[in-house]
């Protein structure tokens, strides 16, 4: 049986999402497949590439076919250069660095929150300390008063 790696069309219109599929080379493109061995999503930024690439192996291995966009796709994923032996196993697939940008944003707030936090808390009992020494001369003078008040 020839068998293609190829993509099945996926999504709605105008928004295109692609599995990337094993499938005998006679059927229809979204007709039954095979294996689904990975996904496609060109509408993200960058584009989302996600592959088996033990599945791509075995498949490149017992001889299936990969279509034109599949070839390009196991180029930037770098299964092909691994299939072929070809230096540059690590392929050119661009990881979202926003990701990793949102997290240590995040973690950055956390840690100002826990400052501010930190330091509200330190000046609450500073004032509290404050009040505490007030307290006792406040005590004294009214009890002064009290005594001169007495005495008349």
């Amino acid at each position: 049986m020839a068998t293609r790696i190829r993509l099945k069309r996926m999504g709605k219109k105008f928004y295109p999402f692609y599995r990337v599929v094993v499938v005998d080379s006679r059927k229809k493109r979204d007709g039954k497949v095979i294996e689904e061995i990975g996904t496609y999503d060109p509408n993200t930024q960058p584009s989302s590439i996600k592959i088996d690439s033990e599945r791509a192996q075995y498949w490149l291995g017992v001889g299936a076919q990969p279509s034109d966009p599949v070839f390009n796709l196991l180029k930037i994923t770098g299964d092909w250069q691994k299939f072929k032996d070809l230096p540059g196993k690590e392929g050119t697939l661009k990881v979202p660095q926003a990701e990793a940008d949102a997290q240590a944003r995040i973690e950055q707030a956390q840690n100002e929150a826990q400052k501010l936090k930190a330091a509200k808390s330190e000046a609450e009992a500073k004032a509290k300390a404050e009040a505490e020494k007030e307290a006792p001369k406040a005590d004294e003078s009214a009890d002064a008063a009290q005594a001169e008040q007495a005495a008349e």
